[in-house]
């Protein structure tokens, strides 16, 4: 193939039913560098296929982590050096995703909604990069996530409706930027439970599509409500909605 627009799609669509998520990923980018604004389904699976390889290096990172602690002194050196290759691989994909967001996608935006739906896409890798950094890093990356965060919601107060799933599953992903970056439970809540109130009260406005997939992402915040209110952390990072 000589790597037109639709052949890059085609292939990507390919690659995601063989479960080959970098090679989504890269076909997914030569089609956003291509300087034109992408259609809803094109940006839908740019965001799949990053989301795809950034989970499965955020388990691994998760489950080394997890089995550090378990093992021996001796043992650390060799667990460390792993870790260290799981988060450079990590490392440069959200640095990638985050150079296309700003190089191409974010400004030339044509809608609120695409814009609002690049820009929590930013405050998602800004946050997935906190997740295993330290110190000065972590607080950078966090700060970073936090103005992306925060502008997308700023457009979509504005421009989308409370029950419209996009508006939902930023709120989602910001109180969950709260509760398990920032370690402030009180903001995730509250965020949570006003987007609980305002989205349900406007689910009306939808129509009986919308309304099916805006009543799974107010779910997921409701899971994620009872769990703060009880102290305790989701077992998911409260993201799905990305893949809906």
């Amino acid at each position: 193939m000589s790597g037109t627009r639709e052949e890059c799609v085609f292939m990507a669509r390919l690659a995601e039913q063989a479960e080959r998520h970098d090679d989504m990923v890269q076909y997914m980018k030569r089609v956003a560098c291509m300087g034109t604004e992408l259609s809803l389904d094109e940006r839908n699976s740019l965001s799949v296929a990053y989301k795809n390889a950034a989970t499965a290096r955020r388990q691994a990172w998760r489950a080394i982590t997890l089995g550090a602690q378990q093992e021996t002194p001796d043992s650390q050196p060799a667990i460390q050096n792993y870790k260290r290759t799981v988060e450079k691989e990590l490392d440069e994909l959200c640095k990638d995703i985050l150079d296309i967001l700003d190089k191409y996608l974010i400004g030339s935006a044509s809608t609120a909604e695409s814009k609002v739906f690049y820009m929590k896409m930013k405050g998602d890798y800004h946050r997935y990069s906190a997740e295993f950094k330290s110190g000065s890093e972590h607080g950078v990356c966090a700060g970073y996530a936090q103005t992306a965060y925060q502008a997308a919601m700023d457009e979509a107060t504005i421009s989308l409706g409370s029950a419209h799933q996009i508006r939902l599953g930023l709120a989602l992903n910001y109180a969950v930027f709260y509760n398990e970056v920032l370690r402030n439970s009180a903001e995730a809540i509250k965020l949570a439970k006003k987007t609980l109130e305002e989205g349900t009260a406007d689910l009306g406005s939808l129509d009986p599509l919308s309304q099916q997939d805006s009543r799974q992402i107010l779910q997921l915040l409701q899971d994620n409500l009872s769990l703060w209110n009880a102290g305790g952390q989701p077992g998911q990072d409260g993201t799905e909605v990305e893949e809906m």
